[in-house]
């Protein structure tokens, strides 16, 4: 379950199924947004019968929320200040994430939700089990 408020009005909110945090930095493609949203939708985490992580957000059933978020993309090697020079520039970042979006329906998620792009959110999460994943391009592209 997530929701995010923007203003004190929540916009989206999710039951069962995946919060994504979306940071899109400045040589990202399309290519890779595809990629990742076909990872997502089809990514085994959620518990089986069995108690086994063995099934997708699709299988489910379950939902997704995706909301866009430059901080993921600081840079805090030098000082104690972050830097966001390598995050994208909004108007090509929201492109981006709109896209990534799409593919996740296109990917076969039934229900796919946005935060509000650029502006002061509260996101809530109750995270009901073990699983917090980090999914970077920059690691795929670095293993090519």
């Amino acid at each position: 379950m997530a929701s995010v408020e923007v203003e004190g009005k929540i916009i989206s909110s999710i039951g069962d199924g995946l919060l994504i945090l979306l940071g899109v930095k400045n040589d990202d493609t399309e290519c890779e947004a595809d990629i990742l949203a076909k990872k997502c939708a089809d990514l085994r985490i959620f518990t089986d019968s069995e108690d086994k992580m063995n099934l997708s957000v699709k299988d489910i059933d379950g939902e997704i929320l995706v909301v866009s978020n430059f901080t993921l993309c600081s840079d805090t090697k030098k000082g104690n200040r972050p830097s966001f020079f390598e995050a994208m520039e909004p108007v090509k970042a929201n492109e981006y994430y709109l896209h990534f979006c799409e593919e996740l329906r296109k990917n076969g998620v039934r229900k796919v939700l946005t935060g509000q792009f650029k502006a002061e959110m509260k996101v809530r999460l109750l995270n009901d089990g073990p699983i917090t994943i980090t999914l970077d391009t920059d690691t795929w592209r670095k293993s090519k």
